[in-house]
């Protein structure tokens, strides 16, 4: 079984039952437990095929390494990162107007769980992370994710800097978010091919990232802390995008 990784929460697996179920090897579920919602989710994995196993609560503990399970562990084979050719064979087949997510050095799992959550609500196209000083797929994002890891690509890119130029000339432009910038992400026109750009929480993006976005915007805090939280800030962003682009397509 070392090949395998471990799935937990009854939302994470039903969504990896209802979107990958080959990927699914086998079930732990809490003995005892037969509500409508662990019902659901045996109903999924029976129609799968996938082998259920009774347990005790100290088993599943153990397999979420400390994560709430809601009484159910999923044993799946690995996610896969996409790669940047795979972004692009991506980009190349999509109808409408791309709207990507790039996160410059988020290493905490829950912001980018909560980040894909937010990409997969907005409907954006893939969110983008550099292979090194980030977060990367892991039980805890997936989790958090609530299905989303399982259908927003993740891409992992060797040179960051380098992918946003590649963008840039297939079309696309590119918006950082930055607590100095002089425009609010409110004027900014994201009903065109976009890409926006968080950067870490505290450091932002990092000097290369900067260097290649075609526009910098802020979001307007009028309380007494400085910034949000990246995963917060993440979603304003986007459905700043869903509503520019709602209104256009209403006239």
């Amino acid at each position: 079984m070392s090949d395998l990784e471990y799935i937990y929460g009854l939302h994470a697996v039903q969504a990896m039952l209802e979107r990958a179920p080959r990927r699914v090897k086998q079930l732990e579920v809490q003995r005892g437990r037969l509500d409508a919602r662990m019902q659901a989710v045996l109903d999924l994995a029976a129609g799968a095929g996938v082998d259920i196993e009774r347990v005790l609560p100290d088993v599943l503990d153990r397999l979420a390494d400390g994560g709430v399970h809601q009484g159910v562990v999923a044993q799946v084979t690995p996610s896969q990162l996409w790669s940047e050719d795979m972004l692009g064979s991506l980009l190349d087949k999509l109808d409408g107007t791309p709207l990507l997510l790039v996160l410059d050095g988020v290493t905490d799992p829950h912001n980018l769980g909560a980040c894909l959550r937010s990409a997969d609500a907005a409907g954006a196209q893939a969110v983008i992370i550099p292979k090194d000083r980030s977060a990367s797929l892991s039980p805890t994002v997936r989790k958090v994710a609530c299905g989303a890891a399982e259908t927003v690509p993740l891409v992992a890119v060797t040179n960051l800097a380098r992918t946003l130029k590649q963008l840039q000339q297939r079309g696309l432009w590119v918006v950082g978010t930055a607590g100095e910038a002089d425009q609010l992400l409110y004027q900014v026109d994201l009903t065109i091919p976009t890409v926006i750009v968080m950067g870490a929480e505290g450091a932002g993006m990092r000097r290369l990232t900067r260097e290649h976005c075609d526009y910098l915007a802020k979001l307007p805090m009028a309380g007494g802390v400085s910034s949000l939280n990246v995963s917060v800030a993440a979603g304003v962003c986007l459905f700043e995008a869903v509503r520019q682009r709602t209104a256009r397509a209403l006239g």
